[in-house]
């Protein structure tokens, strides 16, 4: 009989990391017009930073806890002032990263972008329409070419150019073609003069992602609102360890926010078949919140219950995940209620939360004793069937 931590039956796919992009990825594929305009390192102030037409969207911290000696460092400082060269190479390059997952016995990484922000909400308002959309498509273009040299192993999930609807529509169907896993963007959009998701203004983007077969990806912080967790998420006189700490959990809960809104604004009643994932945001919550909203529809707004064929839970279960990695007690629990084909495995490496260096043993202890059917979906069936991952020649059965 396999103990818990034996993984000989699965076929891991750790649903969220991060890996910083190079320097080069945007001026490398630039038409030589744009090239002083899509996003390059420059030196502002003495500081490294990201520049996009002009503009500063983030200096070019390497956005990683783990050092350059593959030590996990715990506080806010060192990930805030540290450079791809100062971290782990694991961080930014594809080698050293796959060597990483070998070691660990992790056979695929879902990755998302750091520099633009986790729903590309960074590129809102920066220069004009046809820069911005040459940007994603070259973001695009580059993350088929890193999970082509990862040997398909690497699957980086596309950004969507929600500030143009044609556009982006046109977009998915590339996206598809290239052969990417996913689509990712912004969770608020009304905070750019645009409409907000339930608008009838994004049923043709919606339309174009359900029909290309892509899961749709909100990833926590993927909006302005999401993101201010070093300001309003902790009480002022907390050190910045202790804002990083509680913001950390608060932006778990605020795609608790973005889902809710799906639910409600009928979303999944129009779109029957488009697949939605909550990346990073945990999953213990979720069965009191699933419960709320179905309670609070009954009592509190019965004509938008009418309009809707579900309740709030079974929309979820229907066309629903979420991803888990530090979670124990009332995990297992939790999988049950929302079904065991609706739940995720992610370490998000190498961020501050990575459950980095033994991520396995960490997280496959919950399981001792379960159908090992349950733990193969959960480590990694879900996220293949999901992300429809070509699957490698001899996959553990």
């Amino acid at each position: 009989m396999s103990t818990a931590t034996d993984t000989s039956d699965l076929l891991i796919v750790d649903a969220d990391t991060h890996l910083s992009e190079p320097w080069d990825l945007w001026t490398r594929l630039a038409p030589a017009k744009y090239r002083d305009r899509v996003p390059q390192v420059k030196e502002v102030d003495g500081t490294a930073s990201w520049v996009f037409d002009g503009n500063v969207i983030s200096p070019a911290w390497a956005v990683s806890v783990v050092d350059r000696d593959m030590v996990k460092q715990l506080h806010t400082e060192f990930l805030f002032t540290k450079q791809v060269h100062e971290v782990a190479a694991a961080a930014s390059q594809i080698a050293p990263r796959l060597e990483l997952m070998d070691q660990q016995g992790v056979w695929a990484h879902i990755v998302y972008p750091n520099t633009i922000g986790f729903g590309g909400q960074q590129l809102g308002q920066i220069g004009d329409m046809e820069l911005r959309n040459l940007t994603v498509t070259l973001y695009n273009d580059a993350s088929a070419e890193m999970q082509a040299a990862s040997g398909n192993r690497l699957f980086p999930i596309a950004v969507v150019p929600w500030w143009d609807v044609p556009f982006a529509c046109k977009e998915v169907e590339r996206i598809k073609e290239l052969g990417l896993a996913g689509v990712n963007m912004v969770a608020d959009p009304q905070e750019y003069g645009l409409p907000d998701l339930s608008q009838a203004y994004w049923t043709p983007l919606f339309d174009a992602i359900e029909g290309s077969g892509l899961p749709l990806n909100f990833h926590i912080g993927a909006s302005p609102t999401q993101m201010n967790y070093y300001g309003t998420a902790s009480w002022p006189s907390f050190d910045n360890d202790t804002k990083q700490a509680l913001g950390s959990v608060m932006m778990c809960l605020g795609n608790a926010r973005v889902l809710a809104n799906f639910i409600f604004g009928g979303i999944f009643e129009r779109h029957p078949a488009l697949k939605f994932v909550s990346v990073e945001s945990g999953i213990g919550w979720l069965p009191f919140f699933l419960q709320a909203l179905d309670y609070q529809l009954l009592e509190t707004a019965p004509d938008r219950r009418k309009a809707l064929s579900l309740t709030p839970t079974e929309y979820f279960r229907r066309q629903c995940a979420a991803c888990f990695w530090f979670e124990k007690d009332l995990l297992l629990p939790s999988i049950e209620f929302l079904g065991e084909d609706n739940c995720l495995f992610e370490t998000d490496f190498p961020h501050p939360t990575c459950l980095y260096p033994d991520p396995l043993d960490r997280a496959l202890g919950v399981f001792e004793g379960v159908d090992p059917n349950l733990r193969r979906k959960v480590f990694g069936g879900n996220a293949a069937r999901i992300y429809n991952l070509p699957l490698p020649d001899r996959t553990p059965r």
